[in-house]
């Protein structure tokens, strides 16, 4: 079964989880505990983040082997053109592949902390669309490919429609599905779907969910990838700066989503749950998946 097959030939909404590197051997010992507590929910994948400038390159290939281990599960590493050669990349997919990575999430990845601009090395790459090309070409049929969408548009981006362009660039480079960067309105996603349907972007589509657990967090996230923040979300969230109440007020909100999405033909939903499990299971409690469109 191919990554673009596991969600078109499912009868239920699919969903998967994102990690990060821990920095400790506590944080990976956390990570463990919550991965467990998140497997109950039967997610079809699990991935993990890969830092800037490949800086958690060997702790990312650490967490897919353990979390394959633990899960038995397909695992996805994120892996990104920021400071790497051709060479060094296709080194890292080779250990990817014999730690047991099933799919990787090929992004071009954010320009160097003090830059405003990425910048590809000498025998790099400069686009996603390139890392795309490169695993299929080097790397023929050993991995599912997931790349990255943006339903508020890429902020490096000057209008939608270069960026829609961009995203089909990726696609037609040999891209099984794309996942979305998080958003707060579901209204975004359905009308970036829609333009990806009148592109002729006809690979699955995963809606991208952050549930937040405090208003500041979301103001914050917000800010740093341009996410819009609906007025019944800011309105309800700010009314009580309880911490009790702004937890169970985000996961309410990123159920009332999930919901929707689901009732809206998603055919998978991935969940950004930053190492965390607590706002995961109960925003996923009794929920269900099976597709309503």
């Amino acid at each position: 079964m191919t990554l673009a097959t596991l969600f078109t030939n499912s009868e239920r909404c699919e969903i998967s989880f994102e990690l990060f590197p821990p920095k400790t051997d506590k944080g990976m010992q956390n990570l463990q505990d919550n991965v467990q507590k998140l497997l109950r929910f039967n997610p079809a994948f699990l991935t993990c983040t890969y830092g800037a400038g490949g800086s958690t390159q060997s702790r990312t290939l650490e967490v897919v082997e353990l979390v394959k281990q633990i899960s038995g599960l397909p695992v996805a590493s994120h892996l990104t053109c920021v400071g790497s050669t051709v060479e060094q990349l296709n080194d890292y997919l080779t250990e990817a592949k014999r730690r047991g990575a099933d799919y990787i999430v090929a992004l071009r990845g954010d320009p160097p902390q003090g830059s405003d601009e990425f910048q590809a090395v000498d025998g790099g790459l400069s686009y996603a669309n390139e890392l795309v090309e490169l695993i299929r070409r080097d790397h023929a049929d050993q991995f599912g490919i997931a790349v990255a969408g943006y339903p508020e548009v890429h902020q490096e981006a000057p209008n939608a429609q270069t960026d829609l362009d961009n995203l089909k660039r990726k696609v037609d480079a040999g891209a099984d599905i794309i996942i979305t960067q998080l958003f707060y309105d579901n209204a975004d996603f359905y009308r970036f779907r829609e333009s990806c349907e009148a592109a002729g972007i006809r690979v699955p589509i995963i809606p991208g969910l952050l549930p937040v657990t405090n208003y500041k967090q979301a103001k914050r996230i917000a800010g740093m990838c341009k996410a819009a923040i609906p007025t019944e979300m800011s309105t309800a969230m700010s009314a009580n700066d309880d911490p009790d109440f702004q937890f169970e007020c985000g996961v309410q909100h990123a159920r009332n989503q999930t919901i929707d999405l689901i009732h809206n033909g998603a055919p998978g939903i991935h969940y950004y749950v930053l190492n965390k499990s607590d706002a995961a299971e109960q925003l996923l409690s009794d929920i269900d998946f099976e597709k309503k469109a």
